[in-house]
């Protein structure tokens, strides 16, 4: 017996040994002078089927294993009505749908997905036997125990390709949250029917231009892709010297440190982090922050679960947008309007910094108006304004700022002891003149929502050109306000001229309009897109990437 035969023998006994349902007690003593019927290979699958079936349904899924079904009772109920008839295999072959489905699971980093969540390490090891040894080929219970991984890895992908991983939050507009069984089988009808799981699985794709761009160019990211396992570093740290300890591991494996450095002191440490920072073009502080650490996991690995992320919250949206609608992308600083799924225009956005985030919602623009006063809000005014006002009262000057009082009367701000006013006392509100110099600039677009927040121009235009765009207190400001506002009114000409907006921001007229289509908004958080060819990454600037990574993904690797 060559040597190759005898190691998959031993594999293929080892196996055997260590699989579900082999146990000493099932051995019984032969008989002697007694020929026993050797089953056909088929009815021993079955029985074998029925066998597994059973189990698990005992054992809340688990196989004897490490092995889980996520899907038991639902398989159970299928091979039952299939009179534990084998699905993808038959005789000592595969199917070509099982083929399918297992080269399916083994390219499915092509969808975001990881392979190891389609039991694909214990398929794999039973596809090699089957194929490579006529042992294994006769062998019942690796076509049985095979059967029922790939059914219930097939009832996984279709929810994670459906729904994502990700839980639904306050903005999910779906109204599926729980996939019916139906959703299930008629999927598996359908993939028997047609032979082909490619297809079947692509009908259960969102049908955004956004999905699909990312999807596109997975593939050219996983061919330049280096998944070299790499040290993770989870901040903000709960343990400063178990995490020190990882950053010093990690700084070697980008070879900012010598092999010979170890056991750095603090000096040490911020004097690597100040070269590594200028190579980053941040200011050489040799302090920890988000952005940093977010660049020292910047890896393929990392980047990978990103994508998962962003794909997955696609899933998230209902299965139609309405034919014209405003969506604005936080971390990308884009608003886009779109109208019968073509775009037509896109502006550059300023939107809320990590401490003031802009919220994600939906709503519709309900009006807009020219020339708007500003009515600053607590939060501003105790965080920022009144120590200002405090140190000097020609800070309200300088601002464009008045104080007016319940009755919405203009006060001296000499005669306000403003010692005295704080969080829980204070009786006034600050407005800004409304003009050029108005922090709402020359328009504001309202929409309802429960944070008070709008779009609008700004008196600081100049922060358009700023490649990084998260500094406002959480309102949206949009660069190209006047096509937006162009948009919102181009149906009723009669009502409102194509010149009368322009005549009303020359003259610097204040005019609330509205009467026009409400125009559906939406404010999201894509942090990646498939554009000009590539995947783009945008910063995560409110740390929502690291929270799901953390929460779903923090295990997973693409290996």
């Amino acid at each position: 017996m060559s040597y190759c035969r005898k190691i998959s023998l031993f594999l293929l006994l080892s196996y055997l040994f260590f699989s579900p349902l082999a146990c000493k007690d099932d051995i019984k003593p032969v008989e002697k002078n007694i020929v026993r019927r050797i089953a056909p290979l088929s009815e021993r699958v079955s029985e074998d089927l029925q066998k597994i079936v059973e189990y698990t349904r005992k054992n809340n899924g688990k196989l004897r294993d490490s092995v889980s079904l996520v899907y038991a009772d639902l398989s159970d109920s299928i091979y039952e009505n299939n009179n534990y008839h084998p699905i993808w295999s038959k005789d000592d072959h595969w199917e070509p749908l099982g083929d399918s489905l297992f080269a399916f699971i083994e390219g499915c980093k092509n969808y975001g997905l990881y392979p190891a969540d389609y039991h694909y390490h214990s398929l794999a090891f039973i596809h090699r036997i089957t194929i490579a040894d006529s042992l294994g080929r006769n062998n019942s219970m690796l076509w049985a125990r095979a059967d029922v991984l790939l059914t219930d890895a097939f009832f996984t992908l279709v929810k994670h390709i459906k729904q994502g991983r990700l839980n639904y939050d306050s903005v999910t507009l779906r109204t599926d949250t729980v996939l019916d069984k139906k959703i299930f089988t008629q999927t598996l009808a359908d993939a028997i029917h047609s032979g082909n799981i490619d297809s079947t699985f692509r009908m259960l794709e969102p049908k955004y231009k956004g999905y699909d761009s990312l999807r596109a160019y997975i593939k050219k990211f996983l061919v330049k892709a280096d998944f070299k396992p790499y040290t993770y570093l989870a901040y903000p740290y709960k343990d400063s010297i178990a995490f020190f300890h990882l950053l010093e591991k990690r700084l070697h494996e980008l070879n900012l440190l010598p092999a010979t450095m170890v056991n750095l002191d603090t000096l040490a440490f911020r004097s690597v982090l100040k070269k590594y920072q200028k190579t980053l073009d941040f200011k050489p502080t040799g302090m920890l922050s988000d952005a940093l650490v977010d660049q020292l996991n910047n890896t393929d690995e990392e980047k990978f679960k990103r994508i998962a992320i962003n794909l997955d919250r696609y899933k998230l949206l209902p299965d139609t947008l309405p034919v014209t609608y405003a969506w604005v992308n936080l971390p990308g600083f884009t608003l886009r309007v779109m109208n019968c799924d073509t775009l037509v225009f896109q502006s550059r956005v300023i939107v809320g910094g990590r401490q003031t985030r802009t919220p994600l919602l939906t709503s519709e623009i309900s009006n807009f108006i020219t020339y708007p006063q500003w009515t600053v809000p607590y939060s501003i005014i105790f965080k920022e304004m009144l120590p200002k006002i405090r140190e000097n009262l020609d800070y309200l000057n300088e601002q464009n700022l008045m104080v007016v009082d319940k009755n919405d009367s203009v006060l001296d701000p000499h005669t306000i002891n403003w010692n005295k006013l704080n969080k829980n006392h204070f009786p006034y509100l600050l407005k800004q003149r409304q003009g050029d110099d108005n922090s709402l600039g020359v328009i504001k677009f309202n929409f309802r929502n429960k944070y008070s927040v709008y779009m609008h121009d700004t008196n600081v235009r100049w922060m358009f050109g700023k490649p990084f765009r998260a500094l406002s207190h959480g309102c949206v400001r949009v660069k190209e306000w006047q096509k937006l506002a162009d948009f919102l009114i181009r149906t009723d000409t009669v009502k409102f001229k194509p010149d009368s907006l322009r005549a009303w921001i020359n003259r610097q007229e204040k005019h609330v309009i509205s009467g026009f289509p409400k125009l559906p908004v939406y404010l999201r958080y894509f942090s990646c897109e498939g554009k000009d060819g590539n995947i783009k990454f945008y910063d995560d600037i409110y740390e929502e990437d690291r929270l799901l990574r953390e929460k779903y993904f923090a295990d997973k690797t693409v290996e």
